[in-house]
């Protein structure tokens, strides 16, 4: 019996040493770091890994006078600039991307899409939110169908109607998707890197792509996008480009917050004009010239996008594709005719 008991206690000794054993194991796994964060394929910057796979959404925003001021437009991590017509002296429209619609407050107000528009949101596998268009964009939207068209929220303001749609909150941005049947997420196979950012912790060295421009104070596309005068100076304080039209700062409604950018992009790009009302349409897939700038520096670049859905790359006098710094960004497409009144200084 001795022996048997022996036994028994070994065989119980060896297996609480076991269990000990497995549970410290297990303690070890448990406590390995799970990152929460992950680099903004927009912006390059730190947000929650829970948005990693919603596909972002474009939104259509007035830049008439009478629109002023907007919603929203502050915390796009996008914002694209062009020609929305050439009737009104070229007057311009904003394109404003954004990944965490989510947390969206009142944003707009939303207008009218143009076909360079959904060129451009394909790149991002976005969701276009606008408010119709001309029928030159049916033909694109029946090969992109990802947007939505009217029905947002009307805010009384004492503007006319077509200065009075905007989307409410995010909650309203996901109730319309859910009702059109789209997926919040990128399809299956889609790769969202769209920039190329520094490494974290580095800033943009402008001398690898060829020789900057120093003390780039104001980029001045005012003879460019006449009607709005569109202009963005640089903050010393901040290192960011603020961004002014109609001559005054473009700030945010409710929280006055200046729109403000890390990357400035500009492209010089042909275009075909449609009608005597002035509809056009950029000549965005191809190739062409334009500036990199940033921190007070800029570099000519060219840029090169080679279908609808790819994405627009640009590139260093070095042949390599540049890496730029992460924050927001600005682009604004210049129509070729007006390139030479671009004024960096």
């Amino acid at each position: 019996m001795k022996k048997f008991k022996l036994r028994v206690l070994g065989f119980l000794g060896a297996l609480a040493v076991s269990i000990s054993c497995m549970t410290h194991v297990t303690v070890n796994a448990a406590a390995t770091p799970v990152s929460k964060t992950y680099a903004s394929e927009l912006t390059g910057e730190q947000i929650s890994i829970a948005l990693k796979n919603q596909r972002p959404i474009a939104v259509m925003v007035d830049n008439e006078k009478t629109a002023l001021k907007h919603y929203g437009v502050a915390d796009a991590d996008i914002v694209y600039e062009m020609v929305n017509s050439m009737a009104n002296n070229r007057i311009t429209r904003l394109m404003c991307v954004y990944k965490d619609w989510k947390s969206l407050g009142q944003t707009g107000s939303i207008r009218s899409v143009r076909p360079t528009n959904i060129l451009l949101a394909q790149e991002y596998q976005a969701v276009i939110i606008h408010d119709g268009g001309p029928f030159y964009i049916n033909p694109y939207f029946s090969r992109y169908g990802y947007h939505l068209s009217g029905g947002f929220t009307r805010i009384k303001n004492g503007k006319p109607r077509e200065f009075t749609e905007y989307i409410k909150n995010g909650a309203e941005v996901t109730s319309r998707i859910k009702r059109a049947k789209f997926s919040e997420s990128y399809t299956k196979g889609f790769d969202p890197t769209h920039f190329q950012f520094v490494p974290e912790g580095t800033k943009a060295d402008l001398t690898s792509y060829g020789t900057p421009k120093a003390a780039v104070g104001t980029i001045d596309l005012s003879a460019d996008f006449a009607h709005n005068k569109s202009k963005l100076v640089y903050n010393v304080k901040t290192g960011k480009y603020d961004y002014y039209d109609y001559g005054k700062l473009h700030v945010d409604a409710v929280t006055n917050k200046a729109a403000e950018f890390e990357n400035v992009i500009l492209q010089d790009v042909t275009y075909h004009q449609y009608d005597k009302n002035g509809y056009l349409i950029y000549n965005c897939i191809g190739t062409g010239v334009g500036w990199y700038i940033t921190e007070g520096k800029a570099v000519p670049i060219s840029w090169v996008k080679g279908s609808e859905s790819g994405r627009t790359v640009y590139i260093g006098a070095n042949g390599a594709e540049i890496q730029i710094n992460r924050g927001k960004t600005y682009i604004g497409l210049v129509q070729n005719d007006q390139w030479d009144k671009v004024t960096i200084d």
